[in-house]
C-alpha cells in the first residue's frame, strides 16, 4: 500500500515542516507580529496553533492558505508555492522542476 509521505512523519518530512516554521516564524517576525497577532488574523482560536506549525509539529490547512498569505504580506500564489516546496515535495518537484537543481547524471 501506498504511504502518503505527508502523513508518515519519517526524517525529512519532520526536517522539511521545521523548516517551513522557520521560514514563517522568520515572515511573522518580520511583519512585525506575535503569534496571538497571527492567530487572530488568520482565524484561529490558539495561538498555540501558530507555534506548533513554527516548530514543525503541524502545517497549515490548506483552506487557510489565503488568510495567512494575506496576513503576512505576501502573494498568495507565491506563499502556497513556497510551501508546497516544504509540504509536498514530490509535487512540487513534478511541477516546478526548473526550481531544482540537475542531477550531474541526468544531462
Amino acid at each position: 500500500m501506498y504511504a502518503h509521505p505527508q502523513h508518515n512523519g519519517g526524517d525529512s518530512t519532520k526536517r522539511l515542516r521545521r523548516e517551513a516554521g522557520i521560514w514563517l516564524k522568520e515572515m511573522r517576525e518580520a511583519r512585525g507580529l506575535s503569534q496571538r497577532d497571527l492567530a487572530t488574523m488568520v482565524g484561529v482560536d490558539y495561538y498555540t496553533f501558530v507555534s506548533q506549525i513554527e516548530s514543525g509539529r503541524g502545517r497549515i490547512p490548506p483552506d487557510r492558505y489565503e488568510a495567512w498569505a494575506q496576513a503576512l504580506g505576501i502573494n498568495a500564489g507565491a506563499f502556497v508555492r513556497k510551501l508546497l516546496r516544504f509540504y509536498d515535495p514530490i509535487t512540487y518537484a513534478l511541477l516546478f522542476p526548473q526550481s531544482l537543481p540537475i542531477p550531474a547524471n541526468s544531462q
